[in-house]
């Protein structure tokens, strides 16, 4: 932080050392880009705002600006962005209150959803138009993350040093950092770092595709990678299916609901996909356990009617 903050400062200035203090360093870029992006939206709504003048009304006037523009989700990841520097002030007497207490959270109505996931006969439909020949393309990658559910930067960091074809397991512990100039990087946390099991389809098709490949070397990456080729290519299969469009980080979320269909456990997925906690994998699939959970109320009601 500046050193003497006074509350006459702009908060808008306050903020941004609070992000090169508290967070630069300590979060990945891809979160530090979020940050970034909120203190730009604070310097064109309130670029004149002193920290003194940051009120509760202040505050909402605020929220509700940038509210006008995004949806309520995202006007609430912005609130908690803003809150935690807020609250900071407060300690350091910079404020006598907190401006965000019962703060009220707006947005714009949400777009219309788009399918994330397919089902389990939409994926069948899906693999069996993809184009496997004996040379790797993109279909491959598909199918890799439809079997694995494996993020896009994991399936695309894939050597064929990580596959043990003998134990029927590949290795995740990196990721390809296609967003920026390439590179491998650490997975997005500790518990990313797993060994998922294969089946011997996939085995037996991989085993012959990477026969002579450089084995510390990605198999997919060929100069510079793009999410949105692999989700062309993707969306060219998906209409020769005749199934609903998805994205690949759909096919991570086809792979995880099907598995939980199927009556795997919240943990055991979890640790599949490489999710901190089981928590992780209840919000995200919330929609799917609570289908599930309907499934067991009536299989229950059922059981029970059968007793005399």
């Amino acid at each position: 932080m500046a050193a003497h903050t006074l509350p006459t400062d702009l908060f808008c200035n306050y903020y941004r050392d609070w992000i090169v203090t508290y967070k630069e360093g300590a979060i990945r870029k891809v979160t530090m880009d979020k940050y970034l992006l909120t203190a730009a939206w604070i310097d064109r709504l309130v670029p004149d705002l002193p920290i003194k003048d940051l009120t509760r009304a202040a505050y909402q006037q605020l929220l509700n600006g940038y509210a006008e523009h995004h949806e309520r989700q995202t006007t609430m990841d912005f609130h908690h962005q803003l809150k935690c520097a807020i609250l900071d002030a407060v300690d350091e007497g910079l404020l006598e209150r907190d401006p965000t207490r019962k703060a009220v959270i707006k947005g714009k109505p949400p777009r219309a959803k788009k399918p994330k996931y397919l089902n389990q006969f939409e994926l069948h439909k899906l693999l069996d138009v993809l184009h496997l020949d004996h040379h790797v393309n993109w279909d491959w990658l598909i199918l890799l993350i439809a079997k694995t559910g494996l993020r896009f930067s994991e399936a695309l960091a894939v050597t064929p040093d990580d596959f043990n074809f003998s134990r029927q397991v590949l290795s995740v512990d990196k990721t390809w950092d296609y967003k920026e100039n390439g590179g491998f990087l650490p997975t997005k946390n500790r518990s990313s770092i797993r060994k998922v099991q294969l089946d011997w389809q996939l085995i037996i098709q991989f085993a012959e595709l990477i026969k002579g490949m450089p084995p510390s070397q990605p198999i997919f990456v060929k100069g510079k990678v793009y999410n949105s080729t692999v989700n062309a290519v993707l969306s060219r299969r998906c209409n020769e299916a005749g199934v609903p469009i998805i994205t690949v980080h759909g096919l991570r979320h086809t792979h995880a609901s099907l598995l939980l269909f199927a009556g795997v456990s919240v943990a055991s997925v979890a640790k599949r996909l490489g999710h901190s906690s089981m928590t992780t994998t209840q919000k995200v699939y919330l929609h799917v356990i609570q289908e599930l959970e309907n499934q067991d109320v009536d299989l229950v009601m059922r059981s029970l009617s059968g007793l005399s």
